[in-house]
């Protein structure tokens, strides 16, 4: 097969390696793979880098036109069968270029939040689309409903964990405890994100003052934002002291996950089945997450971990020092968030579904 991977969005997060990753598992299965990408985005180096044919693109309203025509020109050169689209200007100019070149288009969805309801969403989703992937579940029902198509057109397909990218050195991961002031006597609970509002860091910092008493117990934040600083501050001002540590972006961050005791991810909104969790599940991390989106997909509440409120902070911090206490509890919901990853949410598995998508 010859594949087209459309992306407006100039970003680079688990939206753009999902895309890379696909590509990649898709060319060692012997298909062809072609990028039109927003010019100098986040997905245009490390795509040329693994060795990818890039097009820069000035994905803007204003250049629709001649977005139109580009697309449409690298779909006839390279001879694309698939058009795979991944946010909403490209999914736009790329599901008509599709629908007038006789392409299969396959709109994938990253958010887990619900589409806009009207005649929009029927037409981006129902007749610029032949499929729709989503990267959760939950919002499967609502994009059938909404841009009225069959379920048998709209599937889940979680980003897989790729096993071969999470394998860590034992002494690295001492280590990096050391430099913490973390001991093997203590337990260290943290978070792997971009530090965006929706990540949960503010009920995360809240919980870790209300655990203040638990002597043996610190936390971790991995990963950056402009709003670093902010959430710093904040840390500062209720106290926290050693018992939190930020360290910043991290690249990649796979050490400091497994010397992660549990794994805490309190997001509100925007969640598919997020890597970080699927990684620390894999890492064999006990979870504690809230239900939104995709993570209750992962987290199986009382199995692989626990699920808490939105916005609970209480909450997180009881169920917190539960595991902190427990090393056998947090052993047994580590070994089967491990076994829910190998049975279900390998990259293997995402690239086969993909494929399937495609020739079907």
């Amino acid at each position: 097969m010859k594949i087209l991977h459309t992306e407006a969005s100039p970003g680079w997060g688990g939206q753009e390696i999902r895309i890379l990753r696909e590509a990649e598992g898709m060319r060692k299965r012997g298909h062809q793979v072609v990028f039109a990408v927003q010019e100098r985005g986040g997905l245009v180096q490390p795509a040329r880098k693994a060795g990818f044919l890039v097009y820069e693109i000035p994905f803007k309203k204003s250049h629709s036109l001649q977005v139109f025509y580009s697309l449409l020109r690298i779909v006839r050169k390279h001879g694309i069968e698939i058009l795979n689209t991944h946010s909403s200007l490209d999914a736009w100019i790329g599901g008509l270029v599709g629908k007038i070149s006789g392409c299969l288009v396959v709109r994938t969805r990253h958010l887990s939040t619900p589409i806009r309801k009207g005649i929009n969403s029927r037409l981006l989703y129902n007749w610029l689309a032949d499929r729709v992937v989503t990267t959760c579940q939950e919002v499967v029902p609502k994009i059938c409903a909404q841009a009225k198509i069959p379920e048998s057109r709209c599937i889940s397909i979680p980003t897989g964990v790729d096993p071969s990218k999470l394998e860590v050195k034992e002494e690295e991961v001492a280590r990096f405890r050391e430099d913490l002031g973390v001991g093997p006597e203590d337990c260290l609970a943290g978070t792997l994100c971009i530090l965006r509002s929706w990540k949960g860091i503010d009920d995360l910092l809240q919980a870790a003052h209300l655990c203040l008493s638990f002597k043996n117990l610190h936390w971790v934040i991995v990963g950056s934002s402009p709003n670093e600083e902010a959430f710093r501050e904040k840390s500062k001002a209720l106290g926290l002291g050693d018992k939190i540590h930020f360290t910043g972006y991290l690249s990649p961050p796979y050490t400091a996950l497994a010397a992660m005791d549990l794994f805490v991810l309190l997001s509100s909104a925007h969640e598919g089945v997020s890597q970080a969790s699927l990684q620390a599940a894999y890492l064999e991390k006990p979870l504690v997450t809230t239900p939104t989106g995709g993570l209750k997909e992962v987290c199986l509440d009382g199995e692989t971990g626990f699920l808490v409120k939105v916005h609970d902070p209480d909450g997180v911090a009881k169920v917190v020092e539960k595991l902190a206490r427990d090393e056998m509890l947090r052993k047994e919901m580590g070994r089967k968030g491990k076994e829910l990853v190998e049975s279900k949410f390998l990259l293997e598995h995402t690239i086969s579904q993909m494929e399937a998508i495609y020739t079907h």
